[in-house]
């Protein structure tokens, strides 16, 4: 059966330790992996614009041997005449892999639905899962052990970036605090499913109003954009709400005295984090920005793996 990775509870904790220990390895020998060697090449779809994805997942495909088809759905058939489904069955027999900077989550599943390669979510509304990978690995790296550390999320709580938080670091075994306004907050059956796996891992979720709950003592600090895209419409309403979750250097000394701030990118300045902080020492941002590069290509190193068996 093909492993899709559509959202970050596609694979089992023990799985996301196992892709991270090969991201680990895979930054300190980059080039030790070849498994698109031919060249094979993996389709990568976006119908939104991008900098760290459309980089990373290139580079990564190369650094394995094999070559990236950059695909816009502005110049396919992909969203027009042909759906996500007939879309698979065209590209399944020319490439290794399918990767989509997509929309809605329901176009993905459409298209990992009985697809022979794997599909693999580069971003989608509800979720980004190859982002918590790389911010895992950013905080293994500067922190140690995931398990029993905890993480505090400020701002949009229902984006893919808080949905996400929920899940991976739940699977982590990581004290995951979602500070949010409730209007914003996750949705009600992601937090269900981040618990029921924290209860399996010695992890837990909590998601609530008060900023100040969630920084208390917090090893990671965490915050997105307020506008992400296709919310533009929402720009001012999300700027009245969401005010108060910005990331200040009054907020991170609630923090722990060592904690590190990270941030996806791309970050609006003023807006949901102060200059002071996402430019200053205890950010860890571009170690962030590359470990997508080594993150996503340990996840296709190990979907590949198991196409193969």
């Amino acid at each position: 059966m093909t492993r899709h990775f559509l959202r970050d509870d596609d694979i089992t904790p023990a799985e996301q330790a196992e892709i991270l220990d090969l991201a680990v390895h895979l930054k300190a020998d980059r080039w030790s992996e070849k498994p698109l060697a031919g060249p094979q090449t993996v389709a990568v779809i976006f119908d939104k614009s991008s900098t760290r994805t459309r980089v990373s997942f290139a580079v990564g495909i190369a650094d394995l041997g094999g070559s990236p088809l950059i695909i816009s759905t502005a110049s396919s058939q992909l969203g027009g005449k042909e759906t996500p489904a007939d879309t698979a069955r065209v590209l399944e027999r020319q490439v290794a892999a399918i990767v989509w900077r997509t929309y809605a989550q329901s176009g993905l599943e459409e298209m990992a639905e009985g697809t022979r390669v794997p599909v693999v979510n580069a971003l989608s509304d509800e979720f980004h899962p190859c982002q918590l990978l790389a911010d895992l690995l950013t905080i293994r790296e500067h922190k140690g052990e995931l398990a029993g550390r905890t993480l505090a999320f400020f701002g949009d709580g229902r984006s893919n970036m808080g949905q996400s938080y929920a899940l991976a670091c739940a699977m982590a075994g990581m004290h995951v605090r979602i500070a949010s306004p409730a209007d914003y907050a996750p949705r009600a059956d992601v937090i269900a499913d981040a618990q029921a796996i924290a209860d399996t891992t010695g992890g837990s979720v909590s998601v609530t109003t008060d900023i100040h709950e969630a920084a208390a003592g917090a090893d990671v600090v965490v915050t997105d954009t307020w506008v992400s895209m296709g919310k533009e419409e929402e720009k001012q309403a999300r700027l009245d709400s969401f005010g108060s979750y910005k990331v200040t250097t009054e907020l991170m000394a609630e923090a722990a005295s060592d904690a590190i701030f990270i941030h996806c990118l791309p970050a609006d300045r003023g807006y949901e984090v102060d200059a002071a902080v996402i430019d200053g020492p205890q950010s860890v941002i571009w170690d962030e920005a590359e470990n997508r590069l080594h993150a996503q290509k340990a996840l296709l190193v190990w979907l590949l793996a198991r196409a193969a068996a």
